[in-house]
């Protein structure tokens, strides 16, 4: 029980200590009055956040497929060339999701 919990505050700790707010805070307590730094860093995190829940939605799509994909041909072997060129195409769909996300991040971080 001791263990779970100085887990569970090692964990939250990491989380405070990871947390761009900290860094923000002090442009913030010099009574500048400004939301600029604020908006500037929301952005950058919201950019970086996109990317990063993309590709790895891209990588659990990808596995996904080709485990199916490889599975399918391991039962079937004569399907596997019905098989390999959807395959392919549904890769590329999603790899194009991926680029549109990192397109979007790169246009988010023209705006700070």
């Amino acid at each position: 029980m001791i263990r779970r919990l100085g887990t569970v505050l090692t964990m939250a700790s990491m989380c405070i200590l990871a947390s761009p707010l900290l860094a923000m805070a002090q442009e913030a307590a010099t009574g500048a009055g400004s939301s600029a730094p604020l908006r500037a860093g929301l952005i950058a995190l919201a950019a970086n956040l996109g990317v990063g829940i993309a590709a790895f939605g891209s990588g659990l799509g990808q596995g996904r497929m080709m485990a199916s994909a490889m599975e399918s041909i391991g039962r079937n072997p004569n399907a596997a060339g019905q098989i390999f060129t959807p395959m392919l195409l549904g890769l590329a769909f999603i790899e194009a999701l991926t680029l549109y996300a990192l397109v979007i991040g790169f246009l988010l971080q023209l705006k700070i």
